[in-house]
């Protein structure tokens, strides 16, 4: 596409049930579609074609903005609130999950606010949440979270290798100014911590690399880590391999025998837990502990947090 666009897009409801039920959230809110951070795996890609649209170069280039987000969602507060009572609705509904399927800070969230207003929201009604992005503009809205009833801030890096994250992340922040977003957040008093995510085999599943991130967030004073494998659906595996063809053609063939399907063998997954289960203890960044315990590949359904092979551990 030759240039950006935005739309508006009205929206009847912002808090959406999540059906999966390994996810350790029952509720989503994601006041954008598409992302233009345009990393290159996004599980997301593939909710474009709900909208008529490919999971190629559109998904970071046609973006809709729910602009009467913090509007649908108040209402919908405000019906579950009637029903059950605040503290029992605020029960039944949290933890909410920001930014599953979108990043709720990419840029044009500087401006559109939709992500700030639905913090709002949700301060006002004590929703249990948690946020999830690879913007340092989070910490724009350290007034809300403070006063929120925020459980966790998963700031998404899997690599500080510049060349890499250039190459498939064209249009996200640094690595260096993410680790700058933990620190704030973290110095301020919010359970903030690393989303090792998405770990890519033969790019930043070796020891080396992940141990690098995961002290890079012990010394930025990171609370938490959790960590899952790259997933491949069928829509996101041909813009991928489109991408890896460009940028990495000798590891084309290697992907091509790990995503027979979207997942990649048990074998290699169970490897990969182990190394990251034994950096975990090593550098001394705990488990997520509000996440699921498990030690094997489980199949979500988050840009990171549910759109890969989570990786958790109780350490």
């Amino acid at each position: 596409m030759g240039r950006r666009v935005y739309e508006d897009w009205p929206t009847k409801q912002t808090l959406n049930r999540v059906q999966a039920p390994n996810m350790p959230f029952g509720w989503s809110i994601n006041p954008y579609r598409g992302c233009a951070h345009g990393c290159s795996f996004c599980y997301a890609r593939a909710t474009h074609a709900y909208l008529g649209l490919e999971a190629d170069d559109a998904f970071q280039n046609h973006i809709f903005v729910k602009v009467n987000a913090a509007e649908a969602l108040e209402a919908q507060l405000r019906r579950l609130v009637r029903k059950y009572g605040l503290p029992e609705a605020a029960r039944r509904i949290g933890p909410v999950a920001i930014g599953t399927a979108t990043d709720p800070y990419q840029p044009v969230e500087a401006k559109a606010r939709q992500t700030r207003e639905c913090l709002k929201v949700l301060a006002r009604y004590r929703i249990p949440l948690t946020v999830t992005t690879r913007s340092p503009l989070i910490v724009r809205d350290l007034d809300i979270l403070k006063e929120a009833n925020v459980k966790a801030v998963h700031i998404s890096i899997n690599t500080l290798d510049l060349r890499v994250w250039r190459n498939l992340e064209p249009e996200s922040p640094s690595p260096s100014k993410r680790l700058e977003a933990v620190r704030t957040l973290s110095d301020a008093g919010l359970n903030a911590g690393v989303f090792l995510a998405p770990i890519l085999p033969r790019l930043t599943d070796g020891e080396g690399r992940m141990e690098e991130v995961l002290t890079a967030a012990k010394a930025v004073g990171a609370r938490f880590a959790v960590a899952s494998i790259l997933r491949l659906s069928p829509d996101v595996k041909t813009w991928f391999f489109r991408v890896l063809r460009e940028r990495y053609p000798e590891l084309l063939e290697d992907y091509r025998r790990l995503y027979r399907t979207a997942y990649p063998p048990a074998a290699y997954a169970e490897a990969v837990i182990r190394k990251v289960h034994r950096i975990m203890k090593r550098v001394g960044v705990p488990f997520y502990a509000e996440a699921r315990a498990e030690e094997k590949a489980g199949h979500g359904g988050n840009g990171d947090l549910a759109g890969s092979v989570q990786l958790t551990f109780s350490l």
